[in-house]
């Protein structure tokens, strides 16, 4: 830990949908991604994959791997590094308490600026997380 000032940076950027159905959710996710100039890259249903590999069950769970690729080749120029933080995951998932609400969580990409020491990062972070909550609230309108 750096000693002096402790800088808190919210892990994701959340939205909670009660009695939306959780396919609709998931593809009006990826419609509101798209809206933004996200594509996705690797979609992940962990829970059919650990059901399949473990034999565990969990509830509905698919992580999205969403690249702006503008945005992403900003970062790269800055550092090759960031690589390792790419693409932005978006879960969609059921709540593990209550299955009749779906959950959608974006890594918040102000994460970046505080892993990698680059100024242009930051403006790159900003840029993702502006466009990653414009999705949100479009997708927050889609369904309502």
């Amino acid at each position: 830990m750096v000693s002096g000032t402790e800088v808190i940076v919210r892990l994701g950027l959340t939205r909670s949908y009660r009695g939306a159905d959780y396919d609709t959710v998931l593809d009006r996710t990826r419609a509101a991604l798209s809206g933004e100039g996200f594509g996705v890259l690797t979609e992940i249903d962990v829970q059919a994959t650990l059901r399949e590999k473990l034999g565990e069950s969990l509830e509905r769970y698919v992580i999205l791997g969403a690249c702006n690729p503008s945005l992403a080749h900003r970062a790269l120029q800055a550092s090759r590094d960031i690589g390792l933080l790419l693409p932005c995951n978006v879960v969609v998932r059921q709540d593990e308490a209550d299955s009749s609400v779906t959950r959608v969580e974006a890594v918040n990409p102000a994460m970046m600026s505080e892993l990698v020491a680059a100024a242009e990062i930051e403006a790159v972070a900003g840029s993702a997380a502006e466009r990653l909550e414009s999705a949100l609230t479009a997708l927050d309108e889609a369904l309502s």
